[in-house]
């Protein structure tokens, strides 16, 4: 039985249990976020894949997890979550490398862009952080399902609470655009993905579970979308508000790796508003815990991406 001193002690990256044997892909792991995950997996054992859509970056964040780790089992996937054309080509690769798959990360997202649209026409940040991951895990999901502890962890964000609704009568904001409201649009999906892929694998009763975490307040380079009068404020408030991409990837690595950690959980900074702090487990809103929008969400996402799950 564990004292009350274990029961009551913060998680830690020292926790993260070693890692070798592990397969696991990290989506923007060249950078911020996915790049810390990515790196301490590696630290820890791992074969990681940094699955970037910029080679040139991320042959420099593997050179970097190099130099501090010589014998780090790394390589380089490209990936655009902003093209269907991609995301086929770079599943097809990692199935033909890798047989097992142990762990897929979720992370690469962007936030509060001007109005844009994918390669296949989808709004830029719901095509880019919910449509390329929902299609990305269902072309490797049958990779992980026969891994005893798989898991798929999906990055979502406080802005899940901001102005957050699927708009199914304007999925890709055609009447008019907000880019908080499109923002929020794409971290629900995330949420409501992973709650609805988690009651798939359980009614399949796969090993596999699928999990969520935010990273609170980061100050990273995905902020770099913020409209121009609100810089000068980030500058003065980030360094108090948010704590930087190390700690913002706690949550997921957490998530990634906990042996406690149950399928449908969500896991966020333990301070004040979920700003920054150590990773615990925390609650999502009601809406995203809506099981008919859970499916509807799914069923729409199937159509326009022509992924369908194994489960």
């Amino acid at each position: 039985m564990a004292s009350n001193d274990q029961k009551n002690r913060k998680w830690a990256v020292s926790d993260i249990p070693d890692q070798s044997g592990r397969t696991v892909v990290v989506t923007g792991a060249n950078t911020g976020i996915g790049y810390h995950t990515a790196a301490e997996l590696a630290f820890r054992g791992a074969h990681v894949v940094l699955a970037v859509r910029n080679l040139e970056k991320g042959n420099a964040a593997l050179a970097r997890i190099i130099a501090v780790k010589p014998d780090a089992d790394i390589t380089l996937q490209e990936l655009d979550l902003g093209s269907l054309a991609s995301i086929r080509r770079a599943a097809q690769a990692l199935r033909a490398s890798y047989p097992r798959i142990d762990l897929l990360i979720n992370n690469a997202g962007v936030m509060w862009t001007p109005k844009q649209v994918t390669e296949d026409g989808f709004e830029l940040q719901f095509g880019t952080n919910h449509l390329g991951h929902y299609a990305l895990t269902g072309l490797l999901l049958d990779h992980l399902l026969p891994v005893r502890g798989s898991r798929v962890v999906t990055v979502s964000s406080l802005g899940h609470r901001m102005r957050a609704a699927i708009h199914f009568d304007d999925l890709h904001w055609e009447h008019g655009y907000s880019r908080v409201g499109a923002y929020g649009q794409s971290k629900l999906a995330n949420l409501l993905f992973t709650y609805e892929l988690q009651r798939r694998l359980a009614d399949a009763a796969a090993p596999t579970v699928a999990v969520a975490a935010h990273p609170g307040g980061s100050n990273t380079e995905l902020a770099r979308n913020l409209p121009g009068i609100f810089q000068p404020i980030k500058a003065v408030l980030a360094p108090v508000l948010f704590q930087g991409p190390e700690s913002g990837a706690w949550p997921t690595l957490r998530a990634a790796t906990d042996p406690t950690v149950e399928g449908g959980q969500y896991y966020g900074p333990d301070g004040l508003g979920e700003q920054r702090g150590r990773p615990k487990l925390v609650q999502s809103s009601a809406q995203s815990h809506d099981a008919e929008l859970q499916r509807r969400l799914w069923d729409v996402s199937e159509e326009l991406t022509g992924v369908k799950f194994p489960v």
